[in-house]
Parts: C-alpha cells; structure tokens; sequence
C-alpha cells in the first residue's frame, strides 16, 4: 500500500513537475517573442492595442455598411421588380376579370352598340398581352415560369374561343354566340383567372420569403455586430489591465520611490519593469538619485566645512552640538592678526595661503601631546581669519599649554611663494566652571573675550564676568543714548579760547556731557568713542550745532563777537548733506556763520581726502569757521592741508603737557607753528595746564590757547557768572 503511495505520489510530482517545465518553456518563448517583436515597448503596445480596436471597429463598420447595402439593394429590388411584379400580376388578374365582364356585355349588346364594347375587349385583351409579356421577362423562379406558362396557353385556348364566339355572333346571333361563350370562352376565361391568382398567391408568398430572408439577414447581422462589439469590450478591458498590470503599476512604484527621494531617502531606487521606457524612466529617476545624493553630499560638504581649509565651520559646530550633550567644557577663539594687510599688501592668494597654512599648523600641535591630546578635542574654521578649538579640558594649566605651543608653531614665518609671512595669533579662551555651559554660550564668551585681547592690545584673555558685565553696559548705553538726546539729558559744556598775546577770550569749544538719571554723570571718553562705532554720533552731533546755535543766537545783543566750536565726526564727514544741514541750522536760528566754527580731525579728513575737501569747500562758501583738531595726531599730507579751506591749526594737548621741560618738543611745535602761519592759519594750543607752558608757547609764536590754566568747562550757572565778569 505504501508502495502505491509512494508511486502515486511520484506521479503527482513528476506531472506537476511537467506542468511547471511546459509553463517556463511557454513563458521563455513569450518572452523572446516579446522582445522580438519588441512588445515590451509601452508605444507597440499601444499601437497593436489601437490597431486591434480599429481592425474590429473597421469590421464592424464593413459590416454595417454591407448590411446596409443589402438592404438598399433588397428595397431598390423590391420597388423595382417584386413590387412591380406583384402589381403586373394583380392587373393581370383584374384584367382577365374585366376582359370576362366585356365579353358578356358584348354579347348582351345591341347591334348598334357593339363596336363600342368590340373596343373595349379588345383593350382589355391588349392588357392581358402587355402584363404576360412583362412577367414573361421579369420572373425568374422556375414555379412562377411554369405558371407563367400555363396562363399563356389559357390565354391562347381563351383567344380561340373569343375569336370563334365573335364570329358566331355576328353570323348566327348572340344565342350561339352565347353557347360557344359558356362551352370554350368562359372555362378559359376561368382557367385564365386561376392561373393569374395562383400566379398572384405565389408571387405573395415569394416577397413575404424574401422580406424573411432579409429580416433574418438583419438579425444575424446584429448578432455578428453585437458578438464583435462584445469582443472589443472584451479587448479593451484585456488591455486595459495589461496596461495597468505593465503601466499603471510601475508608475505607482515610481511615485512612492520618487517621494522617498524628494523626502531625503536618497538610497530609495525604482524597481525594475519590463516595460521599456518606464524602465528607461526608472533608471533615469536611479540616475537623478544617485546624481543628487551625491550633490546634496557636496552640498552639505560645503555647508558645513570651510572650502579653503576643509575644516568644519561655524555651522557644522553649532549643527554638531545640537544633535546631543557632548562633554565639552572649553572653547578657544584663534584671530590670524594682520591678515588684511597681507590681503591688500600680498594678494588674496597669500592671504588665502597664510590661513591654509596656520590652520594646518593648528592641527599638527592639536595631534601632538600639547595639552590637549588626550581631551577630547576638535579643530573649526569660522568665518573671516578666526580658528575654533572646542575640547573637554578643564585645567586652565592644558589650555594655556595648548596656546603657548601654537604660538611656538607659528614663530617660523610662513613661506608664500617668493613672500615669508610673519603669523601670530590673538586668542580668546572661555572655559565652563563646574555647571556645563551650551556651546553657543562658550563661543559667545570666547568671542568677547577675543575682542578684549584686541582691545588691550594683549595675545591672549581669558573670558570673565567682568567683560560681560561691560558688554552689557555697552549695550545699555546703546538704547539709552537715543533717549538721552529726546529726552535732553546731554548738556553742552563751553571752554572758552583766549588770545595769548592779550588775553581776551574770543570764544569757546563746545563739549558734550551726559547726565544719566540712575547713572549720573558719564564721562565722554566711555560714550563718545562707542557713538562713533555704532553711527549714533550723527544724532550727538546734530543736537551739538542746535545747541550752540541756540545758544548764540541768544548772545547775538550782549555777547556778539563770541563765537562757539562744534567737534565733527568722521561719520558727520561721510554724509553729503552735512553742509546743507548745517547751513539750514544757521538760517532757523539766525545766527552769522562766522561765529560757529566746526572742529575736524585729521583721521577724519584722511579717511576720505576727497569727498572730506569737498565738504569741507561747500561748508565754507558759506561762511563758516574750520579748524583741524588734535593737529600732529594724525597721517595728513602736507599736499592734502594746502588744499583745505581751513583758518586754523589746533595742536594736539599731547604736544603741550611739560612742553616747557622738552627742548625737543618745543622745536617740533614751532614747526607746527610756523608751518600754520605758513598757510595763514590761525594757530591755538589745547589742554595748558600751567603757567610755564603758557609763557613757552607764547615765546614759540602760537596765537592762542585753551585748557585748564585758563579755565575748564562752563555750564549753567558757572558760564553764567563768567560771561558777567566779561561785562565789568
């Protein structure tokens, strides 16, 4: 029993694995035969599926067409030939009747009257003629033929009787006449008319076969129409899913594929089809994959990694610590110093060489054992000519280590081609204390405490709470300075200028100062400089010219010869409707340009030589008073000081201090002197502060003087009561 089983089974097996060798037989030939007559194409597809539809819609249509003809053709037969036919034949049987009805009144008529009734036998007898003549020629069944016949020999039997009974009639009389009528004519005339209904009846029975044969033609012709529409339909719906089956589907696949690619799955690929162009297409959507994954690597390459140095940058710092906590308790700042002369001096290309090479002198002493290789450590290019070193030391003694190694790397100069490069850095160190701090916090320390370093002037500090405390009171100032001119907490201090031969004050500078309402008084040297930085000095300088012009405007009755000084800025300088400005001022105040005279310095001036000396030309064709401030501080050309409308030289209060005490000195500001009374410049010393360098200033030849000797800043009250001693 088992035996059989095992056979049996065997069996089934061998048959199934028959089938399965027939079907991958039958499915290799398909597909060879598919690539042969390249089926595999989505437009030969296409194109036999179309060709099929059109071939069944043209059979159906050859069809129809036909049918219709038939029909056409079977009603023009019909109206031609059966319908006349039918109506010959129908005449013919009414014409036998008439010609039997005729005849009788023949015989029952008068003498008289029977050469009228003689016409009208005659012509029912024509009748007859004509109509068997013409189904003679019309009929083409062999039984309608044999009819045909027949009636044609009743036809005769029925002349001979009529001719022997017309005969009998006018020789022997209408009563022998009659009887040869009832012997001969009338069974003629009665066989005539059977064989003209039979005829009748047949024909009937032909055009009734006829419209059934037609009618069933019809309706073949519809169930052959409705059998190939069926199959279109059938055909359609096949395509159909092989269109979808080898279209529809791998395009779905596509999309999802293509919208993991657009969503940054890269690695997503088309799955391959045997349909030709959505296979191309897929390849091309792999090949754009491909292509994009490796620009969008390129992409974030350059995103976050410098391109000169190929060190990750600020992003990739800030992106990095991001992702997680990471154990980093320190951040350095390095700024390459200098690197905008060697740009400007040199070249980009040194310059571009200088960073490279720093850098890479950077991470040779980070690899070393300078402190920081065994911290976890890492090496950034942020932006312009500064380095970042982020680690996880926490002794001061390893970052100070690391520094000083740095700057022992780069003692030897860097070699640019036929150029040595001189390199030293500026460095900016913020560490965490025992609670960690978010790196972006590290980095804005260790920036602040960059900018310290510079300041100072030192190559290295340290981030403290101090800096930060300064930095926020900078910040402070920042908002309250705009506040503090609408709100006129700045005064304007006056120090007068006297003449040093005769010791008549002549007029006065204006200085600026601020009383802050928590603050109290801000010395000028703390708000000033960071006005000019920050382009907040125009507002200071504005308030200044409607101050002092206010203020002379007052004097114009009592005090009409005195004139006040207003320091400009540089960034005053770089507006080019300063002059316009001012000159706007002086009209709404009413005031004689003379006596205002505005202060330049010579960094100022020289920052722009060009557009400072057109200003400066437009201030004075209206009639105001220019002086260099703080002359002998600056980097003026003597070429450039010809060519100012100025009218006077102020000397700088560091040529002055002790002046009495320095031979050396005293020569270089007579210089300075003779050189001004050179151009016809008037000549006055800032800051005197004793009785010795008054005398020895005057003995050099300077006209006038202003300082503390003479007498310090007024205000309120106090300027008041100066100016009334003037009066007595």
């Amino acid at each position: 029993m088992g035996f059989l089983l095992n056979r049996t089974n065997g069996a089934a097996f061998y048959a199934h694995s028959s089938v399965l060798t027939k079907y991958a037989a039958m499915t290799t030939i398909i597909d060879r035969l598919s690539i042969f007559f390249r089926l595999r194409r989505i437009g030969v597809r296409l194109a036999l599926s179309y060709a099929l539809l059109l071939g069944i819609f043209v059979v159906v249509a050859s069809i129809s067409v036909a049918q219709i003809r038939k029909m056409a053709d079977l009603s023009d037969k019909f109206a031609r030939n059966d319908m006349q036919r039918l109506l010959n034949v129908q005449a013919l049987s009414l014409s036998t009747e008439g010609a039997s009805n005729a005849l009788l009144l023949l015989l029952t008529a008068a003498r008289t009257q029977r050469e009228s009734e003689y016409a009208a036998v005659d012509e029912k007898n024509r009748q007859i003629d004509t109509l068997i003549t013409a189904l003679a020629k019309s009929f083409e069944d062999d039984q309608q033929k044999q009819t045909l016949q027949a009636l044609v020999q009743c036809r005769a039997q029925y002349q001979r009787g009529f001719f022997t009974t017309v005969d009998q009639l006018e020789d022997e009389g209408p009563e022998a006449a009659k009887r040869t009528f009832v012997k001969d004519v009338q069974p003629a005339l009665s066989a005539l008319l059977s064989e003209s209904n039979s005829l009748l009846a047949r024909e009937r029975l032909s055009i009734q076969a006829h419209q059934l044969q037609a009618q069933q033609d019809l309706e073949r012709t519809g169930r052959i129409i409705s059998l190939l529409a069926l199959l279109a339909v059938l055909v359609a719906a096949v395509l159909a899913w092989l269109t979808t089956r080898s279209v529809v589907r791998p395009l779905a696949r596509m999309e999802s594929s293509a919208l993991l690619i657009a969503g940054g799955d890269y690695a997503a690929r088309v799955p391959p089809t045997k349909t030709e162009e959505v296979a191309r297409v897929g390849h091309a959507l792999n090949t754009m994959a491909i292509a994009i994954a490796a620009r969008e690597h390129e992409i974030a390459h350059l995103a976050y990694y410098d391109a000169l140095t190929d060190l990750p940058n600020r992003t990739q710092l800030v992106n990095q610590c991001e992702q997680g906590p990471m154990p980093y308790k320190a951040l350095i700042l390095m700024d390459l110093a200098r690197i905008k002369i060697v740009n400007e001096t040199l070249g980009f290309d040194t310059g571009d060489t200088v960073i490279k090479q720093t850098g890479l002198r950077i991470a040779e002493v980070l690899n070393q054992d300078t402190g920081l290789s065994s911290a976890h450590a890492s090496l950034y290019r942020l932006s312009g000519n500064c380095f970042a070193i982020l680690c996880s030391a926490p002794e001061r003694q390893q970052l100070e280590s690391f520094k000083d190694a740095v700057q022992a790397a780069l003692v030897e100069p860097i070699r640019c081609g036929p150029h040595t490069v001189d390199v030293s850095l500026v460095f900016g160190i913020a560490a965490s204390g025992e609670v960690a701090l978010p790196v972006v916090t590290l980095l804005r320390n260790a920036e602040i405490a960059l900018y310290a370093a510079k300041r100072s002037g030192n190559s290295v500090a340290w981030y403290s709470d101090a800096q930060e405390a300064s930095r926020l009171s900078h910040l402070s100032l920042l908002s309250d300075l705009r506040s503090a001119v609408k709100a006129s907490e700045l005064q304007m201090w006056l120090q007068p200028k006297f003449a040093l031969a005769t010791g008549v004050a002549y007029g006065f500078e204006a200085l600026v100062r601020w009383q802050h309402p928590q603050r109290g008084f801000i010395s000028p040297a703390e708000f000033v400089p960071f006005a000019e930085s920050t382009g907040y000095i125009g507002m200071i300088t504005q308030w200044m010219l409607e101050t002092a012009l206010s203020t002379l405007a007052a004097w114009q009755t009592q005090y009409p010869d005195l004139s006040i000084a207003v320091n400009v800025s540089t960034h005053d300088l770089r507006d080019p409707n300063f002059a316009e400005r001012v000159s706007a001022l002086m009209q709404q105040y009413g005031v004689k340009p003379a006596l205002l005279k505005l202060e330049i310095t010579e960094s100022g001036i020289m920052e722009d030589p060009s557009a400072a000396i057109a200003l400066l030309h437009r201030l004075h064709d209206t009639g105001i008073a220019l002086s260099i401030d703080d002359f002998g501080t600056g980097y003026s050309s003597l070429s450039y000081l010809q060519r100012l409308p100025v009218s006077e030289l102020k000397i700088d209060r560091s040529f002055v201090i002790d002046i009495d005490q320095h031979p050396a000195t005293q020569r270089l500001v007579k210089t300075i002197i003779e050189l001004g009374h050179g151009l016809d410049l008037s000549v006055i010393a800032e800051g005197i502060e004793t009785q010795a360098e008054r005398d020895t200033l005057l003995a050099l030849g300077c006209d006038a003087m202003q300082g503390y000797f003479a007498s310090r800043p007024l205000h309120g009250q106090g300027l008041q009561n100066w100016l009334d001693q003037l009066d007595t």
